[in-house]
């Protein structure tokens, strides 16, 4: 056997090694998220960042009232996985300590993701997952798996559920948070002269408030439907308004979409889209977007994993949602009568899937 050939069967064999490692990943994957939304319930990372030094097991187990072998058994993965890190506290004990990825796990935390975790991983949004294959086999029915597995559309089933109305109210705030904070640290710069901002799809003004807070001369529309804005907080330099984007939109001098497009297809958001540029002057007006861009050639980015892991949740979730490329960002944004367009990437450590679009008449 020749050193090519020699050389060739060793990549094959490092391939196959590889796959085996990689097979089993996926026959537990469920396993992951599951650890880390018991994690999330049971407040493991609330009370470890409290307690402000390594915390052995056993007064985990009590502050948590958990069974110690149970519980030991969960925070192994954890650790494993490093979401936690374990140090020594002394000779003979070992103690859990907080990590940047822990803390993205605690309740209401300046940086947390728990509420959207909880909102993916609760069996409302999981069931849907089952009927995936169905999705992609279907044609010419728009029918969502969420639709099939809930009775009704996301949109309808939030409506008649409250309980999940606020579970997803909150995840969605916290996500706002996360990517208004990076927005105004790493694009400050997209709301220079802009004194009047509608946000489209707005939700509880959870994003509006914090770029006025931001940017106090900027005079700012919370718009969203109804019901939605009915339970907004009232907030200095915020008016909350009632309606449908399908019909018309407040006038200002810029209007802002985080992530809204995506819930709809290339159709939809042309009308939403059109609608945003009768609202805004056609001298100085823009619309500025927030949402994913895919790079489908990109592989090996983690980042460019989750970008396309979210667009199959859309698929799953929505009736006709979907992230794009700038190709297809492109497309939607010159048939709604948009001449320029720039792309930002969020540069900054919070938040990264998301890309800023200024889009100018």
């Amino acid at each position: 056997m020749g050193d090519k050939e020699m050389g060739d069967k060793e990549v094959t064999i490092k391939e196959e090694a590889r796959a085996e490692i990689k097979i089993w990943n996926y026959v537990f994957g469920y396993a992951k998220i599951a650890a880390v939304k018991c994690t999330i319930e049971l407040g493991i990372a609330d009370v470890i960042e409290n307690y402000g030094s390594p915390m052995p097991l056993s007064e985990l187990a009590t502050a948590l009232r958990c069974e110690p072998s149970r519980l030991h058994r969960i925070m192994r993965l954890m650790v494993h996985d490093r979401i936690f890190k374990q140090e020594p506290i002394n000779q003979h004990t070992v103690g859990f300590s907080s990590t940047p990825l822990s803390r993205r796990l605690i309740k209401g935390g300046e940086k947390s993701m728990a509420a959207f975790i909880l909102l993916m991983s609760g069996p409302t949004c999981l069931a849907p997952w089952h009927s995936l294959s169905a999705r992609v086999l279907e044609t010419g029915n728009n029918i969502s798996p969420f639709e099939v597995a809930n009775g009704k559309d996301l949109w309808s089933y939030t409506e008649a559920n409250p309980d999940f109305r606020e579970l997803l109210n909150n995840s969605m705030g916290c996500k706002a948070r996360l990517t208004v904070q990076a927005t105004i640290e790493g694009c400050p710069e997209v709301f220079d002269g802009v004194e009047s901002l509608v946000d489209v799809g707005g939700g509880n003004g959870t994003a509006l408030s914090l770029f006025v807070k931001a940017f106090p001369w900027i005079r700012g529309i919370n718009f969203d439907l109804p019901h939605v804005v009915a339970v907004a907080e009232k907030s200095d330099g915020i008016e909350n308004v009632g309606g449908d984007m399908f019909m018309s939109i407040p006038k200002a001098d810029a209007a802002f979409l985080m992530w809204v497009l995506h819930d709809w297809d290339d159709e939809e958001c042309i009308k939403i889209l059109k609608k945003c540029r009768e609202a805004i002057p056609e001298d100085k007006g823009k619309v500025i977007i927030v949402e994913a861009v895919l790079e489908e050639d990109k592989e090996g980015d983690e980042l460019g994993v989750a970008r396309l892991m979210l667009d199959t949740a859309m698929m799953v979730i929505t009736n006709k949602g979907r992230e794009r490329t700038l190709k297809e960002w492109s497309y939607v944004l010159r048939q709604s009568g948009f001449k320029r367009f720039n792309v930002k990437p969020i540069r900054a450590v919070e938040t990264v899937i998301e890309t800023v679009i200024e889009a100018y008449p």
